[in-house]
């Protein structure tokens, strides 16, 4: 067995060189080529050209298409896959507006949440304190815009790589580079800053690579790829791209907020100065800077001021304390100068010890200034970077430690991929799309390909080098990039594309042939069965409550989640405060989602853990899903909302059709009307014997004509219904 796997390595390893030697006999790494579609003998199956690459391969094989869908799932299939919700009337699938689901708001919702898996995005820092990123929303409700808008895909990707180097850049573009302040951010005492910020370059070039080529890039950290044509050169020379990145916080304000803002200006300023003055902070404060700037000049010397300084490293809120402190007073902008100061204000006691800290009462002064700009009205914030303006030289790190300086290397792309002059983000990014690049618009296609299937052409969307998989069909992946390329890069028209045809609409039912044959459905004689996304699976329960709030964007929200998890944090650090009003029942996409302690909901259905770029989610099975869905206080709250809704709705007799109606939007069959006919009248025997319960589980105001334990027991059939297997996947 040693033998043997030795010789695989040997195989693998000579199978790389000759791919490194000739990168073009790659499939991936050749130019695209719209192929023509072919003939096929069943030709009153095909809708577009897209089921004439698959009815062609199932013809070989001597395989027949699975039959259309029924008109309720082809229904509840496009709402979920284009909108992410499921449809709020019954509607023959023939019938449903495909145009108008791609027009909806909640398209960009639905869309979204893989691009933020792609991109890493999270509420919080990670990292030991984890500390919480207020305005990342920003960046969320950018892309929700972006997609909503149809912009072209070369456009949105270019201003998320390089938004802030486009010419006459808006502010719109500028927070779209929040795509690169995803990274995380370690605030802990005594790590080496340098090390971090190497880290989030490192991070930025590979998740880069991944997210638009598909390439493993980061493999060649240490050393040069050990399969793809990668050299270690050659990722220093891309990572150099990203090298010189600096992470701004700047005022980004919203509709509405620069009137007032203005107004209140002159008097907050005047408020805010005669506090410092007061406690004699601008004194204190400059000579503050100077013993730092000293101690920072001969580290060692003078400890406290060394752990003063490393605070102004880590700890300094709303942009780069050292940066800042390094900076002429006087050529500090307003923002930078507060900063500053607050910082100050908050930890001048690393500097002089409590006992001197207390004396001059800075905890006081601390809170007075909190208040004041609570009352202050602020101006909206968006993280964002930008190129430095005294560049730093980039070197190879051998065997990629920081530390450890190689030959310097010049920004530049991949030498295997086509030729390129590349010396800035923006190069790079519109390089990316040039024609005769190979990756983008494949790995592209490929990733909503895989949204609409549940896995893609390529099973492997973050591999398209020598280890991850051949595609399935390379003749419809090249047909699918070429088209997209030659579309104007529109994701709409792509989707629309996929979606009308003949082979997106087939039965998920598989025959006994297919299963035997194609377990893995690669062949694509059926439509595939998807267990909905962590995220949708709350939203449909919500919607068929009737308890969801469909706004649309906006800051993030902590709906209920059970006692304890907030508190599993680092040193109790988290606070979990539920939102109010209708902010609970916003959709999962807007829920907060802090690296340390996830919202247990996410966690358990497999939402990534926001700390490297995700890919594809994987589909786990565990019996945490199912205590979830039973005993999560979102969920118990869900079946009490649906059953009041039944019980408003329809008329006794009615209610069980009613509840499959508006849950799986369908009708219940006459065994399933039975068996909850059955479990209705086995929960009301249950609260006629315990009266006391009935009201632990409805205590709402009951509908005219209801009686409390009826209502009770419609809470548990709704709570069957809800944890169906039928109800958490899309057919």
């Amino acid at each position: 067995m040693g033998m043997l796997s030795r010789s695989i390595s040997a195989f693998l390893i000579v199978l790389a060189s000759a791919t490194a030697a000739d990168p073009g006999s790659h499939w991936a790494f050749r130019r695209i080529e719209r192929p023509a579609a072919p003939r096929v003998k069943t030709q009153g199956w095909v809708r577009n050209a897209i089921d004439r690459f698959v009815l062609a391969r199932l013809e070989k094989e001597g395989l027949i298409p699975s039959p259309e869908a029924s008109s309720e799932v082809l229904t509840r299939r496009l709402y979920l896959d284009l909108v992410g919700l499921p449809p709020t009337r019954p509607m023959s699938g023939a019938q449903v507006p495909v145009s108008t689901l791609l027009a909806s708001p909640h398209f960009g919702e639905k869309w979204a949440r893989h691009w933020l898996d792609l991109a890493r995005y999270a509420d919080s820092d990670g990292y030991e304190k984890d500390w919480v990123r207020p305005h990342a929303w920003r960046y969320r409700d950018w892309v929700i815009r972006a997609l909503n808008a149809n912009m072209p895909f070369d456009r949105f990707s270019i201003a998320q790589i390089a938004g802030d180097q486009i010419p006459n850049a808006s502010l719109q573009d500028r927070i779209a580079t929040g795509f690169h302040r995803q990274t995380l951010t370690n605030r802990e005492g005594g790590v080496d800053s340098e090390q971090f910020r190497f880290e989030a370059a490192i991070d930025r070039s590979a998740t880069t690579a991944q997210v638009f080529m598909g390439l493993t890039a980061g493999c060649a950290q240490c050393h040069d790829h050990k399969y793809d044509p990668i050299s270690q050169k050659d990722f220093y020379r891309w990572t150099a791209l990203f090298e010189n990145l600096t992470e701004e916080d700047i005022d980004a304000p919203l509709p509405g907020e620069p009137g007032p803002n203005l107004r209140a200006m002159a008097g907050y300023r005047e408020r805010r100065n005669a506090l410092l003055a007061e406690y004699n902070v601008p004194a204190l404060q400059t000579d503050w800077e100077q013993k730092l700037l000293t101690a920072a000049a001969q580290p060692g010397r003078w400890t406290d001021l060394d752990l003063a300084y490393d605070c102004v490293q880590k700890l300094t809120v709303g942009g780069d304390g050292e940066a800042i402190l390094r900076k002429p007073p006087g050529n500090r902008t307003l923002r930078e100068a507060d900063i500053l100061t607050d910082h100050f204000v908050r930890n001048y006691h690393f500097a002089i010890g409590g006992k001197k800290y207390k004396e001059l009462k800075f905890s006081e002064l601390d809170q007075k200034l909190t208040a004041l700009k609570q009352e202050f009205p602020q101006l909206s914030i968006a993280y964002v970077v930008q190129e430095s303006a005294t560049p730093r030289p980039s070197h190879v790190r051998v065997r990629g430690d920081y530390r450890n300086r190689g030959v310097a290397v010049e920004p530049g792309t991949f030498s295997f991929l086509p030729a390129s002059t590349a010396k800035t983000r923006l190069d790079a990014a519109r390089w990316l799309f040039s024609r005769e690049h190979p990756l983008t618009a494949r790995v592209a296609v490929n990733r909503i390909w895989q949204e609409l299937f549940g896995q893609g052409l390529v099973r492997t969307p973050e591999d398209f080098g020598l280890q991850g998989e051949r595609p399935s069909h390379p003749e419809l992946l090249d047909w699918l990039a070429a088209e997209f390329i030659e579309s104007g890069w529109d994701i709409k028209h792509t989707i629309a594309l996929i979606v009308d045809s003949a082979t997106y609409r087939q039965s998920s039912n598989a025959s006994a042939q297919l299963l035997e044959r194609d377990p893995n459905n690669v062949l694509l004689a059926r439509q595939r069965r998807l267990r909905l996304p962590a995220e949708l699976i709350r939203d449909a329960a919500l919607e068929a409550a009737g308890l969801l709030d469909r706004r649309i964007g906006g800051p993030s929200i902590r709906p209920p989640q059970p006692a304890g998890v907030a508190e599993l944090a680092y040193n109790n650090s988290v606070k979990w405060t539920e939102s109010a009003g209708t902010d609970r029942y916003r959709r999962g996409l807007y829920i907060h989602f802090q690296r340390s302690t996830p919202y247990p909901l996410l966690a358990n259905f497999d939402a990534p853990k926001g700390a490297v770029t995700t890919c594809r989610r994987l589909r786990s099975n565990t019996a945490l899903q199912a205590l979830n869905l039973l005993n999560d206080p979102v969920f118990f709250e869900a079946a009490q909302g649906l059953a009041l809704r039944i019980l408003r709705e329809a008329e006794p007799a009615r209610r069980i059709q009613r509840l499959y109606e508006v849950t799986l939007h369908r009708m219940p069959a006459p065994a399933e009307a039975q068996r909850m006919e059955e479990y209705l009248a086995a929960q009301r025997s249950i609260f006629d014997r315990e009266p006391g319960s009935s009201q632990k589980i409805f205590p709402w105001t009951l509908p005219p004509g209801v009686d409390r334990v009826t209502a009770a027991a419609w809470v548990g059939a709704a709570s069957v219904i809800l944890n169906l297997d039928e109800f958490i996947s899309r057919e």
